[in-house]
């Protein structure tokens, strides 16, 4: 057998890229490279991978060495315990998987002692081997001659020559693997409602009578049948094709697809010999007794798996979006955090994210202090001269926006601008213990105002002091590996802070965190340094701060900037190593480096290869004289929110056929979910996203995105309001019969699985139910 590709080789096939650019990227990454820093700085070295490649590239690394070390320890047990043969060493050498080392370990591994081992310590195995290799055998004249002290009768020596040809069966490495394969092609997951439980578990009511192709169920559907089956609210199994395609009432009497495969693997075949029908029951109580079990409890495993890294992903793609939503921008603004009886909570920030001035008003029931908390909102606003005013979207949003409005009426010299912000995560952190550094001196209730006016200024500044598993744009995000889960969404918040770029002598200290090459303590350490010291005037004054030494400052110099510094460069994402090729490119062109920023017309007429060294190539040179055009330039898009409808502000005041502007708060395989301004999030089915099929609502949507929908139905008992972005679908009560129906999972009469996306749960259960269920609870 030939042995494996070298690592670098096999993550290079499965990226499509040259070998070359794979390992010299581990080297990096070896040396403490990040990959924000890899992406942006070293594309000569990798050949200009990206950072998603980057990303998939460094989890596949760790996957595969991991897959080595595995391999290592295998080939070491079963070597000590004498029973490495050259042809088991080269299946384990060239096992391409977790899931084919563990097969071929299988007859190996330490386990506890079997039926199938007592079987061979009372001597069994020679009648085991005989009826196999001589099916004409007698079973029962054969095990006769094996009858001992330690082996009863005749019955307990075929029984036990039984167990041992059953795990001979059931540890078949080549075997396992074609089991594995057909029952994953063809399997079906049935589920049923667990005796009892049907009231507790009305939320998983569209599973109670319920089957599935395993290869079709689209991973919400997964995640929500192994929540029900955790909650014991379910019972799930997995059967193969042919067994799952009985007729109901029936019984499948077999022998199945599965015991034929098992029975050809070791010669088993009814041709009315004396051992025949022994044998076949063998197969039998091997696929039955052990491999079906085995087999049912690992690909439930892989299913969970590739549910797990389908929400995971979803999770990342909707936090990337929401970091990434347009700042407000750097203007001073008032923060309300809503409140009825406990008052609506006001925190001023200036145009740098400093707490100035809070307060408490009582606009509503009981106090209902409305004039007081008008003359209180304009004299602060006033004071602090506020531009912008930022109200949290949770209980009493609606009845504080109109407090606003009557603010702005009464006082339009006060030029304010107000916006919805969501206020998801922000409980979090005003209880948290980052929160009380902060601000030790405020009370708990005000921190979430001042949250929610900074997230207005600074989306991405504000979210990252907060667990991005608490910011509410997951899907299934508690049922899924949360090691995994933090991984990936770490890697978004890096990504995205590092895109960005981070203003030294303004960012806080979990900001600075984020930034390539930077712990929390050396961030800490910035904060402080600035805080003894003044404002850095150039990135090389980073130097002096406490363990931020050389490969620390390589690789977060880049992503810092220091505005109306000593150096104009030190503000753009120009990184120190390459301020020589821009002096190069000012002496060559005899332009002041001052006058040359910014000259659009005069960087474009440059050519990158006239610059070129050894150390920085083409791709670098161009990167820089894009950056010379717009500095520090944002990635982020232009600053818009939606406008809710006057009127409109309780699910009450819905009616089908509205047409309504809304923010898209969180975007799932099955749709989009939207604040319209009811306190209640609706949904857009993947389906009514658009005029044309939507495989992946990603295509269509992203969080912070506004848009138009029009309401089709809206349940008040069950608090559900399904919307739709296609303007030609009519509401619920004008569309016609056949459009009503309800796309649910398949019944048990319908063998075909439905597919992911489209076909998946429908306006009245499946997904529908189930969105709902996880739906983010505001307030």
């Amino acid at each position: 057998m030939t042995a494996l590709p070298s690592i670098a080789a096999r993550i290079a096939q499965e990226l499509g890229v040259r070998e070359a650019q794979v390992t010299a990227t581990i080297a990096l990454l070896d040396e403490g490279a990040t990959v924000p820093f890899v992406a942006r700085y070293r594309k000569e070295v990798t050949g200009g991978l990206d950072d998603t490649q980057l990303r998939t590239l460094d989890e596949r690394l760790i996957y595969l060495r991991e897959l080595e070390d595995r391999r290592a320890a295998i080939i070491k047990s079963i070597d000590e315990q004498g029973k490495l043969t050259p042809e088991l060493a080269a299946q384990i050498v060239t096992a391409d998987s977790k899931a084919r080392l563990e097969d071929l370990y299988l007859p190996y591994k330490q386990k506890r002692r079997t039926k199938a081992q007592i079987a061979r310590e009372n001597g069994l195995e020679p009648l085991a081997d005989a009826l196999l290799g001589d099916p004409n055998l007698s079973p029962e004249a054969e095990a006769a001659k094996f009858v001992t002290e330690a082996v009863a009768d005749v019955k307990a020596a075929l029984d036990g020559a039984r167990q041992i040809l059953m795990e001979r069966m059931a540890e078949d490495a080549d075997l396992l693997a074609a089991l594995r394969d057909l029952l994953w092609d063809k399997g079906v997951v049935f589920s049923t409602l667990a005796e009892g439980m049907a009231e507790k578990g009305a939320k998983f009511s569209d599973y109670f009578d319920y089957r599935e192709a395993i290869k079709a169920i689209p991973s919400h559907r997964a995640l929500a049948l192994l929540r029900g089956r955790n909650e014991n609210v379910l019972n799930l199994k997995l059967l193969p094709g042919d067994e799952a395609a009985t007729p109901e009432g029936q019984v499948f009497k077999g022998p199945g697809e599965c015991e034929l495969k098992i029975a050809r693997a070791f010669n088993v075949a009814d041709r009315g010999r004396a051992a025949d029908s022994w044998l076949v029951e063998t197969v039998r109580w091997a696929w039955r007794v052990k491999i079906h079990l085995h087999l049912e409890l690992e690909l439930t495993g892989r299913l969970r798996e590739a549910a797990e890294e389908e929400a995971i992903s979803v999770f990342a793609r909707n936090l990337r979006a929401l970091l990434l939503q347009a700042p407000a921008g750097l203007r001073p603004t008032l923060g309300l955090d809503p409140g009825i009886r406990t008052g609506v909570k006001v925190a001023v920030v200036d145009q740098t994210g400093k707490v100035v001035d809070t307060n408490t008003v009582y606009p509503f029931p009981p106090k209902q202090d409305v004039m007081g908390s008008l003359l209180t909102l304009a004299a602060l606003c006033r004071k602090h001269k506020v531009e912008l005013v930022a109200i949290g979207n949770g209980t009493a949003s609606r009845e504080t926006e109109r407090l606003v409005v009557e603010l702005m009426k009464r006082h339009p010299e006060l030029n304010l601008q107000k916006l919805v912000v969501s206020e998801a995560g922000a409980s979090v952190y005003s209880a948290s213990e980052l929160a009380a550094k902060e601000f030790p001196g405020l009370d708990v209730s005000l921190r979430g105002a001042v949250s929610i006016a900074r997230r207005l200024q600074d989306p991405l500044a504000e979210l990252v002091k907060i667990d991005p598993k608490s910011i509410g744009v997951g899907q299934y995000q508690h049922d899924v590996n949360q090691s995994r889960l933090g991984r990936q969404l770490d890697a978004v918040v890096e990504d995205c802070v590092n895109a960005v770029g981070v203003e030294v002598n303004t960012a806080s200290a979990p900001l600075l965190a984020r930034v390539a090459g930077l712990s929390p303590a050396v961030a800490a350490n910035i904060v402080a340094f600035r805080d003894a010291n003044g404002p850095f005037d150039s990135r090389s004054g980073l130097k002096q701060v406490d363990r931020l030494g050389p490969k620390a400052f390589e690789q977060a110099a880049g992503f810092l900037r220091v505005a109306n510094g000593n150096n104009p460069l030190d503000a753009s994402a120009v990184h120190p190593e390459a301020y020589d090729v821009v002096k190069r490119m000012a002496t060559a062109t005899g332009r002041n480096l001052a006058a040359m920023i910014g000259d659009v017309t005069f960087l474009r007429g440059l050519k990158a290869a006239q610059f070129t060294d050894d150390r920085f190539g083409e791709p670098t040179i161009k990167d820089i004289l894009k950056e010379l055009e717009k500095p520090g330039r944002d990635p982020r898009p232009e600053f818009k929110t939606a406008s809710f409808k006057d009127g409109v502000e309780t699910m009450q005041d819905l009616q089908p056929g509205m047409i309504l502007e809304g923010v898209v708060t969180n975007v799932t395989n099955f749709g989009a979910f939207v604040d319209i301004g009811v306190h209640q999030d609706g949904l857009v089915h993947v389906s009514a996203l658009a005029d044309r099929f939507v495989k992946d609502p990603h295509e269509v949507v992203k969080p912070g995105d506004v848009v138009s929908v029009k309401v089709l139905e809206v349940d008040l008992k069950r608090k559900r309001i399904a919307l739709t972005m296609r303007k030609n679908d009519a509401p619920a009560q004008a569309r016609p019969q056949e459009q009503q129906r309800d796309a649910r999972p398949a019944p048990k009469a319908r063998m075909e699985a439905k597919p992911a996306g489209n076909g998946g749960g429908g306006l009245g259960g499946g997904a529908f139910a189930e969105a709902f269920a996880r739906a983010k609870k505001k307030g």
